[in-house]
């Protein structure tokens, strides 16, 4: 039997409150994860061909995957006023995402991790969530 949370309790502070997030301002750590990913999968030959080649359009995978992570762990929903719902495996069924390129793009994503000190107090949640919406996403073997 599970005992119900206290009802007069206050929630527990979100990754974005932890990290000194408001509603109108982020932690510019999030910016920096997702530059220092960005530069890592445009170098992996498995995962680069998956991303826009285009500057500009690079410009915006890199802001909606900021955004997206905002708001996913707490911060202000301008991701949702943006794209609306994120529909993650529709957005990305147009790719073949197996194994190898999960295993990349974790790799990718884990590095970029582990170069943003100010992310070290949430490391192991953004990784739990990182490994478990990376697969998933896979939709071949």
């Amino acid at each position: 039997m599970t005992v119900p949370a206290d009802p007069g309790a206050a929630p527990a502070p979100s990754v974005w409150e932890r990290l000194g997030g408001t509603d109108h301002g982020a932690p510019e750590a999030f910016a920096t994860l997702v530059d220092a990913f960005y530069d890592r999968v445009m170098v992996d030959p498995l995962l680069a061909p998956m991303y826009p080649s285009d500057p500009e359009a690079l410009a915006e995978s890199r802001e909606n995957l900021a955004l997206f992570l905002i708001q996913y762990f707490g911060g202000p929903a301008i991701y949702g006023m943006k794209r609306g719902h994120p529909r993650l495996r529709m957005r990305h069924m147009p790719y073949a995402i197996g194994v190898a390129e999960r295993d990349a793009w974790l790799a990718a994503m884990d590095a970029a991790l582990a170069s943003v000190p100010a992310l070290e107090p949430v490391s192991g949640e953004l990784r739990t969530y990182f490994a478990g919406a990376a697969d998933f996403l896979r939709n071949t073997d």
